[in-house]
This record gives structure tokens, C-alpha cells and sequence, in this order.
């Protein structure tokens, strides 16, 4: 005799659910009566799916003792349970459809009244926009059906239940179902309902599913519009003059839509029994020559990867968090937007209508998990999960139909191959003819209309532009997107403007999107930001979680001003003859929005300034332009130019003055720093003296400069290890940041040699090496003095053989911790390193020492300032030659290494200041390729100089 009840069996059920009305395009309003039922809700968790009986759900339950939660909401944000993060592997056992009876399951009542004005006809529809991962639902009582699919949206016929008053809404929600095993996408696992849910007035005659087609001709310059609705009715755009039937075309002149130009035209479908406002974009997608084309034209997608984050809510985020998304975008020049790896909240999508991006529209649906088993039983390729998969397809797809942001249909992310996706975008290209589709795993392509890889090395990237890449030859002949690149995780990611030279390079590279937006770090009490493994999941991916060029808290990461630079549409390059060069890097829209300025600088401060006048360059085009000619005045110094492109005016998305783009080039090199060696080192019984500082006799250790109190310098090797140092080359599997530790370099020996005085200098002889090894860096510090100031030599020599590049090569020295205030002439405001100095701009700078920090989520190597000419900290002015890396902090790097949140550091009584004449490239090896060669910082015999003064 079996006694499992049956009552469950939909959470195992591969099937779609029952009872919902088939899926339809998404509006945000009309003139229908509308219900929102979002606030707080009676909930109470039950740790199998099984435990309760469905009596909660009947008029009259007492369910006064019950919790309360916000919906939207996820429960385990709201003291129910804990969050799990994984980046593929499913937190159950792997055998589907089944799912583990520890099944946390989330019963939720809502109790409402019809307001007033709702109307006594017609009938009602009940909408919920997201639960994770499967739902059951009654209304007063009666059970109205269950579906899956969490990041897409049901509604259900209700309108012969509802009453007045009492109107009893129960839900509930189970974390795990079939559902889950088409949902490992890498994110945190939140169980709730976590999406709007609104009760919508049906009248008789309203309006069903409709579908606007709204095409552009680039060489007419018309625009025909069609809309097709289940219900008859009409269509006007008064802007358009236009009034016709539905299902009827016309065709008129108009302004086409695109991510530069977001032209909306303000419409209404008027059917019996409703008014449904449109917002229509006239545009024609479509791929030609080899390309993807809107409107006559290649686009280069300047995108990210986008999940729905909130530190506090989860993914249950309100308008204005989706506007500020796209502000920030926008203002940061990014054009297009991957809705990794689910359709987003559709309110997001009429943002992009709105203000202007190209939007690829992902389902969701991903079975990563199956990688551990070779995709042995993957769903997409069983056809016993086909109706599940098309069903999610289609919900999509109808969901999102109208939005003209919304460019190409992406069938889902990393779930392998299979008959069900081929399902799946046969289905889309017959229901729409005016998208592309894509899916990355398609590797020939069989499906899509592009070929599409993430994480493609650079050589690689090259080869596909070139056409040397190979596979199939319906392959060859389609465009190339990188779905996925330049991971974000922690400090970087490196190599982002050698990426976009090869996008521009080749025509067949249409471009790719970062991954990805924001770090999903969870606040945290005690933490700061929480990340895997902080919840005491069984299994987990760590900090692999927080890989955005946002901050949880929304602040923009140093990798964020990186892509900003490098994408920006606008390329201001020094001329000759005293000319400077700019290009209209924008694939539509003219340079007639932006004012252009420059500034002379001299040694860091701008002398002179004013406006430059530049034509409204059409897309693509090039000009010279004259620049003033510079002053007289400057002297024995170094002088550039900035140019930089601004806003002429306000707009939707950024006010008058913001820097689009700039330029800076030189005009006169910067002068060598010059020391007399007049001063001779003096020696004391326990000192030596010479010039403005003290040495100790023992060790030719400064113990003074100027009067300021200092510990080192001396030679300095190692840094925290990031993200990228500490990952994998997907290539060679070189983990630098487990190579150096191997070797040592966390843990360098300082021998003193030799401390020797002459009539000029004080040289003191070394040898830095880790313990166990023969290879070793032969040091030598070389001082002398002109009476006020005092040069540092230190001269690198490697011993033995290396075979791997430094983490970084320069001095260390503590400060006494008054020292604060940081002044400094190089780039700036913010961080830089090798191959992530793009928007680092040179000029006068000036910080707080915990102002040059950078509050990655887990904490690591950050804060460098590149290009630094001089720096003055805690009374002390240090000139180098060449130029340096410069960084501050009130702690080690030692210390930063093993800190695992932001609270694990406390600030001490020293500022340790590394003056680096390198460091090692940073990559994207979290997820990736490494530093390119050139950003190696390769031991080789080196000399680099500093010079220390009073600042008063």
C-alpha cells in the first residue's frame, strides 16, 4: 500500500501546469479597472511540500497566528529560510523530474475587498507576473490551477469566484518542482512570489492578445503599421493621422526608432470594451549580407548581461530600481541589454522602449547542471519536457511581442543541444518573421540566425572576424556576437578595449555584452554584503555570485568608467598640426546633441579653456579640427590637451554637461627629475644621516624623511590576489594567483647583503626570495641627497629562472597613521592597472586614504592610480621616474589578502603606501582569458627611481 498522496504531483509533473489562460501581450494600463493585490500577505513555511493539507486555502481559516511577508518578495530575504547560491550544480540530487522531499513550500493568503468602482460586469482575470519555482492557487476556496515557470507570467479566469467583500487569494509556493531543473541559472535560489500580482476587470468586448507590427523602410523613409488583435477594433496615432481598423495596414512617413534616436509614437487599440494605450517604434530587423541589420544599418551591440538585482529584495525590484538600471546605462554608453537568462519584469522593457536599447530577450530556461553528467537526461532534449519548453517559449515571446527594443529572441543560456530548442526557435521564427533568434550553445548554428560564443579569447575573436574560424558553412556566412565577456568579477575586467578594437576592426563582429551588470551580493548585518557560502549552503560557488560592473548598492564599479570609456560614441584622437580628430562612432544618430570643449593643462592644471566647434558628423564620418594655439607661458613642464564631448542639452537620460567622451594627448613631455648629488651620507653610532632623512647604521633603513616618520621602503612583490589572478585560464587552466602562492611570493625573505657608504651615496645591498627556492631578486637601494630632497635607486636584478610574471614590482613603506589627505598628479579620479587604464585621465587629483579604496564585495588587490608623476601623503611629496602606480591603505596587503568581507579589516596605526613601477595585467580569468602578453610584468633586470621631500 502506497500512502503518498497524489495531491503533490504537479510539483513533479514535467508539464507546464493547468488552468491558465494562454499567454498574451503584456500593457502596463488601460481603461479596464485594475486590482493591485501586492503588500503584505499571511504566510506560514512548511518544510516538505506534503506537510499541510489544503485546508488554509477555504473561506473562514483562521490564519491569525501566521507570519507576515512582503509580496513582491522572496521569503528567505524575510527571515523565513536562507538563500542558496549556486553557479551550474543543482542543490538536489540530479534525477528528473523528481526533487527532494525537504521541499521548503510557502503558504500564502491574501485577503481583499473589490473596491468600490469596480465594475459589477464582465469578467475578472487574476495575473501573476513571477513565482519561483511552482504555484498552486485558490480563489474563496476553489483551486484554480498550478503552473511553473518563475520568471514568466500567468493569469487566470476568475471572474465567477470573486465577491465584493472576503475575497480569499491562496498561493502556494513550493522552492523545488520539475520547473527547477530548467532554471539553474547563475543566481541566488529565492522561492516566493516575487512579481506583481493584480487583478484585472475583463469587460465584455475587451481587448484579448494583439500584436503590432510596426516596420520601417530605410529608403523610403516610411513606416507601415499593422496591428493584429484577436478582438476587432481600431488603431489611431494621432501623431500619424492615422485611424484604421485592426488588422489593417497603412503606410506613412515617419521617424524610425533606434536605441540612439528611441522615437515612440503615442497610440490607442480601441475594441468594445477597452482602451489599451500603444507606445509603437517603427524598425525593421532583419539579417542581410552577413549581418544584422536594423533600419538599413549594422548595429554594434555595446551591451552587459542583466540579472534583476536588489541587495535587499532580491529580484523583486520596484520601477524606479529597473529606471536607475537604465540611466545608468545610458549614461555610461551602453547600448544593449541581454536579459540574462529570463525575460525581465516587462515594465524593464518599456524603459528600454523609452529611452533607447537594444534588448535581447532570453527565456527562461537553462540546465547547466547536467555538464556533471556529460548532459546525460538533459530536458531540452527529451521530448517528454518539449511542451514545457514551448510553453516558456511562447510566454515570452507573446509577453513581449510589442516592445521594439526587443531586437532578437534568445531561446535560453547554456542547456546544451537538443530537439527541444530546436522546437523552440522553430516555433518563434514562425510566430515572428520580424526578430532574429539566438542561443549560444548552437555552436553550427542550426537554429539561429548568429553565431554566438561567450568568454572567446581575444586570437579567437580575431580569427572569427577574419573568417578563419571554421565550422559549417551556413556558420561562416552569419555574424558573430559575444554573448558573454569581459567578467566582472571584482577587480577589472582587463582587456576590454583590446576587445573592442577587434569589434571595430571587422564587420562580422557585431559587438557582445559584458558579464555582467550588478553584483549580487545580499546586505548583510554583520557581513556587509553576503555572499555564497555565507548562508551555510551545502554546496555552493562563493563570491562567484558578485561579478558585476555594479556595486550591490548600485554604485558603479572602476570596471563600469572602464566600459564607458571604451564604448563611447563618440572618438576625439590627437591630429597633427595642431589638430585634433573625431569620429562619430554612433551607428545612427549625428554628433547635433553634443558641444564639444577643450582645456590646456600644464603639469596637471588646466591654464586656458574654451569651446571647440565641431560639426554634426553623420554616423561614421570623421573631422580635423583646428585647436587654439597653446600659450606661451608653460615653461619647463609637461602640457596636453583635453577635449571632451558633452551634452548640448538636457535629455531623458542625463543632463546638459555630461561627458559623453574625451580625449586628452600631449603637447611637451614631461621634464626628468633632477638631484644634485651634493650631500654625503654621515655615520653616527646607531645613525646615518644624509640630507633631510635618518637611516638606521644596522640595516641602511630610512627611519626618517624630512621629519616624517617612515618603515621601508623595501622591495614589495606581492598583491591580494583578485578574482582573475585567482581563476582559471580557460585555455591552459594557469591559475596565477595559486602559481604565486606556490612559489612564494606571499611570503618573500629580505636578506641584508651589504650596507655601504661613499662620498655621494648610501647603498644597501639585498637579496628578496621566498623560502624553498632557488630564484631570488637580487635588490639594491641606492640614496642620495641634494641637501632638501632625496632620491631612491632601487635597482632589480632576477636570479635563477622565472617562469612566471610578477604580481606586482616596487617599494613599500608604513606612515605614521595621521596621514590622510592624498594629493597627486596622474590618472585618476579612480583605479587603474595595466589593461584597465582606459579612463584613467591624467590631471591633479586629490582623496581621503580610505577614499582610494575600491569596496569589492570580497576584498583584494584595488586603488591603484596609474601614470603618477608625484604624489604628497602625511606631509611627504614623492616624484618618480618613470612614472608609477601608486596606492594607500591602513592595512597590508597581507592583511587585504586574507580578509574574505569588507568588516574583516580594521584600520591600524599605519598607512602602507606601495609606489609600484608595475604590476601585472589584471584579465578576466575569473571567467576567461588572462592579461594579455603585453600586460605581463615579466622579472627582468629593472631600475625605477622616487624622490622624497617635505610638502612644506
Amino acid at each position: 500500500m502506497s500512502f503518498r498522496t497524489s495531491a503533490i504531483d504537479y510539483v513533479e509533473d514535467v508539464s507546464p501546469g493547468s488552468g491558465a489562460l494562454p499567454p498574451r501581450a503584456w500593457y502596463a494600463s488601460s481603461d479596464a479597472t485594475s486590482l493591485s493585490l501586492n503588500g503584505s500577505w499571511r504566510f506560514r513555511l512548511s518544510p516538505t511540500a506534503d506537510a499541510r493539507d489544503d485546508s488554509f486555502a477555504a473561506e473562514g481559516y483562521d490564519a491569525g497566528d501566521w507570519a507576515e511577508v512582503t509580496v513582491p518578495g522572496h521569503w528567505v530575504l524575510q527571515g523565513h529560510g536562507s538563500p542558496i547560491y549556486t553557479n551550474h550544480l543543482y542543490p538536489f540530487p540530479v534525477d528528473p523530474p523528481h526533487v527532494p522531499t525537504e521541499n521548503p513550500t510557502g503558504d500564502h493568503l491574501r485577503f481583499f475587498d473589490l473596491p468600490d468602482e469596480w465594475p459589477s460586469d464582465g469578467g475578472a482575470v487574476l495575473r501573476f507576473d513571477g513565482v519561483e519555482s511552482c504555484a498552486r492557487v485558490w480563489l474563496n476556496g476553489t483551486d484554480i490551477g498550478e503552473f511553473k515557470g518563475s520568471r514568466l507570467p500567468h493569469e487566470f479566469a476568475v471572474g465567477h469566484l470573486l465577491k465584493p467583500a472576503g475575497n480569499v487569494l491562496a498561493v502556494r509556493v513550493h522552492q523545488w518542482s520539475a520547473g527547477s531543473y530548467l532554471e539553474d541559472q547563475d543566481q541566488w535560489w529565492l522561492p516566493g512570489i516575487f512579481r506583481d500580482v493584480t487583478l484585472l476587470h475583463r469587460p465584455a468586448g475587451s481587448a484579448l492578445d494583439f500584436f503590432v507590427h510596426a516596420s520601417y523602410d530605410h529608403v523610403t523613409g516610411e513606416g507601415t503599421l499593422r496591428v493584429d488583435s484577436d478582438v476587432d477594433g481600431r488603431v489611431s496615432v494621432p501623431a500619424l493621422d492615422i485611424d484604421v481598423a485592426t488588422g489593417e495596414s497603412v503606410t506613412v512617413a515617419v521617424e524610425a526608432w533606434t536605441a540612439e534616436t528611441p522615437r515612440l509614437y503615442d497610440g490607442v487599440l480601441a475594441v468594445e470594451g477597452e482602451r489599451v494605450p500603444l507606445r509603437i517604434g517603427f524598425r525593421t530587423v532583419e539579417l542581410a549580407d552577413g549581418l544584422i541589420k536594423v533600419n538599413g544599418k549594422p548595429i554594434l551591440f555595446k551591451g552587459v548581461n542583466r540579472h534583476e538585482w536588489h541587495p535587499e529584495r532580491g529580484r523583486a525590484l520596484d520601477l524606479e530600481t529597473m529606471r536607475a538600471d537604465v540611466l545608468l546605462m545610458k549614461r555610461h554608453n551602453i547600448n544593449a541589454v541581454r536579459t540574462s537568462h529570463y525575460p525581465p519584469h516587462p515594465a524593464f522593457l518599456d524603459l528600454c522602449d523609452e529611452y533607447g536599447l537594444w534588448v535581447i530577450d532570453e527565456c527562461d530556461l537553462e540546465t547547466h547542471g547536467f555538464t556533471e553528467q556529460g548532459w546525460r537526461d538533459n530536458p531540452v532534449d527529451d521530448d517528454r519536457w518539449t511542451p514545457a519548453l514551448l510553453d516558456r517559449a511562447a510566454r515570452m515571446v507573446e509577453r513581449d511581442k510589442n516592445h521594439p527594443s526587443v531586437v532578437i529572441w534568445s531561446l535560453g543560456n547554456e542547456a546544451g543541444t537538443g530537439r527541444g530548442l530546436t522546437a523552440m526557435a522553430e516555433w518563434i521564427h514562425g510566430r515572428d518573421a520580424s526578430r532574429l533568434v539566438h542561443y549560444e550553445g548552437d555552436i553550427d548554428c542550426r537554429d539561429t540566425d548568429m553565431y554566438s560564443r561567450m568568454y572567446a579569447f581575444h586570437a579567437e575573436v580575431e580569427s572569427i572576424g577574419l573568417g578563419l574560424d571554421g565550422g559549417t558553412h551556413k556558420r561562416r556566412e552569419l555574424p558573430f556576437i559575444h554573448c558573454e565577456y569581459g567578467h566582472a568579477m571584482g577587480n577589472g575586467p582587463g582587456g576590454l578595449a583590446d576587445y573592442q578594437r577587434l569589434f571595430e576592426a571587422h564587420d562580422r563582429l557585431q559587438g557582445g555584452f559584458v558579464w555582467e551588470w550588478i553584483d549580487h551580493g545580499i546586505k548583510h548585518p554583520e557581513l556587509g554584503y553576503a555572499y555564497g557560502g555565507d548562508f551555510g549552503e551545502e554546496l555552493h560557488d562563493g563570491n562567484f555570485v558578485c561579478d558585476g560592473l555594479l556595486f550591490p548598492d548600485r554604485e558603479p564599479s572602476p570596471g563600469l568608467l572602464e566600459y564607458k570609456k571604451v564604448i563611447e560614441p563618440v572618438r576625439i584622437e590627437g591630429g597633427s598640426n595642431g589638430t585634433v580628430r573625431v569620429t562619430n562612432k554612433h551607428d545612427f544618430a549625428d554628433l547635433s546633441a553634443l558641444a564639444f570643449e577643450w582645456a590646456y593643462q600644464v603639469d596637471g592644471e588646466t591654464v586656458e579653456a574654451g569651446t571647440l566647434s565641431v560639426p554634426a558628423l553623420a554616423a561614421g564620418e570623421s573631422v580635423d579640427v583646428k585647436l587654439p594655439e597653446p600659450p606661451d607661458s608653460a615653461g619647463h613642464a609637461e602640457t596636453l590637451w583635453t577635449v571632451r564631448a558633452l551634452l548640448a542639452t538636457d535629455t531623458a537620460w542625463a543632463p546638459k554637461g555630461h561627458v559623453v567622451g574625451w580625449g586628452q594627448f600631449p603637447v611637451a613631455a614631461r621634464p626628468a627629475v633632477s638631484v644634485a648629488r651634493t650631500e654625503q651620507p654621515l655615520l653616527a653610532e646607531r645613525q646615518i644621516t644624509l640630507g633631510p632623512a635618518v637611516f638606521d647604521a644596522r640595516t641602511g633603513a630610512p627611519t626618517s624623511i624630512g621629519g616624517v616618520q617612515v618603515s621601508g621602503p623595501r622591495l614589495d612583490v606581492w598583491r591580494a590576489t583578485t578574482d582573475n589572478d585567482d581563476g582559471a585560464d580557460w585555455q591552459s587552466d594557469t591559475r596565477y594567483g595559486a602559481l604565486w602562492r606556490q612559489l612564494g611570493l606571499h611570503r618573500m625573505h629580505h636578506r641584508l647583503d651589504a650596507v655601504e657608504l661613499d662620498d655621494d651615496a648610501l647603498t644597501v645591498r639585498t637579496r628578496v626570495a621566498p623560502a624553498a627556492r632557488e630564484v631570488g631578486l637580487s635588490t639594491v637601494y641606492r640614496w642620495t641627497s641634494d641637501g632638501d630632497r632625496l632620491r631612491l635607486t632601487v635597482s632589480v636584478t632576477p636570479e635563477g629562472t622565472w617562469t612566471l610574471p610578477l604580481p606586482r614590482l616596487g617599494v613599500r613603506l608604513g606612515l605614521p597613521g595621521p596621514a590622510d589627505r592624498v594629493r597627486w598628479y596622474g590618472g585618476g579620479p579612480g583605479e587603474a592597472y595595466p589593461d584597465t587604464k582606459s579612463a584613467s585621465l591624467l590631471g591633479r587629483w586629490e582623496s581621503s586614504v580610505d577614499g582610494l579604496q575600491t569596496p569589492y564585495v570580497r576584498p583584494q588587490e584595488n586603488g591603484a592610480r596609474a601614470d603618477v608623476r608625484w604624489v604628497e601623503i602625511g606631509g611627504l611629496r614623492i616624484e618618480g621616474e618613470p612614472e608609477f602606480w601608486f596606492s594607500a591603505r591602513r592595512w597590508t596587503n597581507e592583511q587585504l589578502d586574507v580578509a574574505a568581507h569588507l568588516t574583516d579589516l580594521t584600520a591600524g596605526d599605519t598607512v602602507w603606501v606601495n609606489l609600484d613601477h608595475g604590476q601585472q595585467g589584471i584579465g578576466s580569468q575569473s571567467c576567461g582569458p588572462g592579461p594579455l602578453p603585453q600586460y605581463f610584468l615579466r622579472a627582468v633586470p629593472t631600475e625605477f627611481s622616487f624622490v622624497f621631500s617635505r610638502t612644506d
